[in-house]
């Protein structure tokens, strides 16, 4: 049900610059093979698609993985509300949205009848099947639309819109190199009192009582503060301005979940600077951030 993470023996570091004579550097060449081996992940098909490298998540593993304010979220968008996909793979989440079967009032709607709200999915590759097609035949325009070829960070707001609701299942969240420039972009394309739900595989839980999954590796992806010491990445969402943030663990899961919902209060967006410290290519890949002074507040 829940697959496996798959981790690489190859370990690339990245040194930052911070003025000490004795500091190393990584070669630019080193850099780019983890790179390369990550862009390999995302593009393969087939056979030569990794295990642990899911497209098809559908709703319902979406319902259990996020925290359980999902169900609902998705359930109360209006007609002309929008929900984001990222890392939506085949679409499945959304396609499962849009199939008869699924009906609002199951999560407590009233409304005798109900449109449901306009979805975009993004994924790094095309993975439409000929499922997503017919079920965009069946709807208005732009009901739904699918965006791929490019990572979040790259399209502007003109380009997507706005959206009252935010979902990343093992996507951009556990994938990118850069974190707080995704979070950013993120709390830039919701809407105030827009909601983000996303989640993170084997890492710290906020109250720093679990230990890695695998034993001998650490966390998948960790936050260090300049001082050398681990904070979890909960603690840094909610050192983020305009925002509510909740998290719950999901020990039970294998590897463990570390769930949050991060709900916008106001545009004044203050996101802690975190800058790569360490990148493994993987499913999703071991990642090592290093956490900097706060930046000045942006107004999305």
């Amino acid at each position: 049900m829940h697959a496996p993470s798959i981790r690489f023996a190859t370990i690339l570091l990245i040194y930052l610059h911070t003025g000490n004579a004795t500091a190393q550097t990584i070669t630019p060449p080193a850099v780019d093979a983890e790179r390369a081996k990550q862009e390999k992940i995302y593009h393969a098909r087939g056979e030569l698609r990794l295990e642990g490298y899911v497209i098809d998540r559908s709703l319902s593993a979406y319902v259990r993985a996020l925290q359980p304010g999902f169900s609902q979220s998705l359930a109360n968008l209006g007609s002309e509300e929008r929900w984001l996909d990222v890392g939506a793979g085949q679409g499945m989440a959304v396609l499962d949205y849009y199939s008869p079967e699924y009906d609002p009032r199951q999560a407590g709607r009233h409304e005798p009848q109900i449109k449901k709200a306009r979805a975009v999915a993004m994924s790094i590759e095309d993975r439409r099947t000929p499922r997503w097609q017919q079920t965009a035949e069946t709807l208005e325009a732009n009901q739904i639309r699918y965006v791929f070829n490019k990572p979040l960070r790259e399209y502007t707001t003109e380009e997507l819109g706005r959206f009252q609701l935010i979902t990343d299942v093992i996507g951009g969240f556990s994938y990118t190199e850069n974190l707080a420039l995704f979070m950013e972009k993120v709390l830039s394309l919701l809407t105030v009192n827009g909601t983000f739900y996303t989640v993170a595989q084997d890492v710290c839980n906020e109250a720093s009582t679990n230990k890695p999954h695998y034993a001998g590796e650490p966390f998948l992806s960790r936050i260090k503060t300049p001082s050398g010491e681990d904070i979890s990445i909960c603690a840094w969402l909610k050192q983020i301005s305009c925002i509510e943030v909740s998290c719950e663990y999901k020990g039970d899961w294998i590897p463990p979940l570390d769930t949050y919902k991060v709900r916008k209060t106001c545009n004044s967006i203050t996101v802690p600077p975190l800058k790569p410290e360490r990148f493994v290519a993987g499913t999703p890949p071991e990642r090592v951030f290093l956490l900097g002074s706060p930046a000045s507040a942006t107004k999305p």
